[in-house]
């Protein structure tokens, strides 16, 4: 897998932001060096956020997202500044764009993005002929870039996206600006080392796509391979032959969490046992907390109501993990009126009041802000948030004997 390859959800998402015809098309376009975004004069060419994975040089890897201008108007204005905020939960570092001295608006966006932990590098576009304010010419750029420091407590960057000027000292200011963790997450962890010997146990039942793994399968695959581990792989039917066949006990014994009690019945004492979802939870989450949320199960009774969140918007098949194992496994251990709501992809509740759990898959197709930004909004309305994988080990009695830190 080249880094071209990586998969949306692992790269740093750049979100642009600014008003409508601030130049936001223009300056992805000018940082990418293609015609990436539909550039226009007519106000609101931009609607839904537009997601362009690219790799730049120095940077890496990332996903830049085009969003609609804040301050657009009408009823589908409205609508397309909800989208805008919604991208904002995915962002990693927000570029703020101004084509003249701030308002009160961008400066209220500003504050958002900063009260939500977003690094925010604001950018001064200038026009073409150079005019820092239509509104009043005689306004220097100089005023402008003060005007907009002064507003954001930040030095903008100068640049123009018509001509790519002033692009690399962009470039250099997003590379200063990367989260300290950016290169540090690692799916494994400390659990698996070089020279290691990692059993991968992967149902191929129905909700297996014909043909291929699913990505959390093969970024964890991936990984293991860059640390130099010895990685094999079997059905849970073929787990015993396998084991068999093994000189030595694997060192790591990496599950789908749907068979996690029989994997565990069946693994060698010394083996470590974890699954793809724990492991995700840790990856794309706050895995603390979401151990700790799981124990909310016990306090559950029959008119309790438990929210599943899926990433993915597949099409659900015949014994769907999360619209019918884990509600049957509630149901079981709390009662059969236990109500337990399904969503999926970006719809998730804007009020979480109602639920006593939140129960959320691994989020392979999210990136990690966005998952910690929905554990901000669990946690503000005092919802416990878990995981697929932490759910099911705590509800088959084995959470304490499986390894959850990475």
């Amino acid at each position: 897998m080249s880094l071209n390859d990586t998969p949306r959800a692992n790269r740093l998402h750049i979100g642009i932001f600014g008003s409508t015809n601030s130049g936001k098309s223009s300056l992805i376009n000018a940082l990418t060096g293609q015609d990436t975004a539909l550039v226009s004069e007519i106000a609101g060419t931009t609607t839904d956020p537009v997601y362009k994975s690219m790799e730049i040089h120095g940077i890496g890897p990332c996903v830049f997202i085009d969003t609609a201008g804040f301050d657009d108007t009408g009823s589908l204005g409205a609508m397309r500044i909800e989208r805008t905020r919604e991208a904002m939960k995915k962002t990693d570092i927000a570029l703020m764009v101004f084509s003249t001295a701030p308002d009160a608006t961008e400066l209220a966006w500003v504050k958002d993005l900063s009260e939500d932990k977003i690094p925010v590098i604001p950018v001064l576009n200038l026009r073409t002929d150079q005019t820092v304010c239509p509104k009043d010419p005689t306004l220097s750029q100089e005023a402008v870039v003060k005007a907009i420091q002064e507003g954001t407590g930040i030095e903008p960057v100068i640049v123009n996206a018509k001509t790519a000027e002033g692009i690399p000292a962009l470039r250099q200011a997003i590379i200063r600006a990367l989260p300290s963790d950016y290169e540090a997450q690692s799916i494994t962890g400390n659990l698996a080392k070089q020279g290691d010997v990692v059993l991968l146990v992967m149902p191929q039942d129905i909700q297996a796509p014909k043909g291929r793994l699913i990505l959390p399968q093969v970024q964890t695959i991936r990984e293991l391979l860059d640390k130099k581990c010895s990685v094999l792989s079997c059905t849970t039917d073929m787990l015993e032959p396998t084991l068999a066949v093994l000189k030595d006990a694997p060192d790591l014994i990496i599950t789908d969490s749907q068979v996690f009690k029989t994997v565990y019945e069946k693994k060698p004492e010394k083996s470590r046992l974890t699954s793809f979802s724990v492991l995700f939870a840790g990856y794309k989450g706050d895995i603390d907390y979401f151990a700790e949320s799981v124990r909310a199960i016990d306090a559950l009774t029959p008119t309790s109501k438990v929210l599943i969140a899926e990433a993915c918007t597949h099409a659900p098949l015949a014994e769907d993990i999360g619209r019918e194992k884990i509600p049957a496994m509630l149901r079981k251990k709390i009662g059969p009126a236990l109500t337990v709501d399904v969503v999926s992809g970006p719809d998730f509740p804007k009020d979480l009041s109602p639920y006593d759990l939140i129960i959320h898959c691994g989020a392979c197709m999210f990136n990690r802000k966005y998952v910690l930004s929905r554990i901000e909004e669990a946690k503000a309305f005092h919802v416990p948030m878990t995981n697929y994988g932490i759910t099911i080990a705590y509800l088959s009695g084995i959470l304490d004997k499986i390894d959850l830190k990475a």
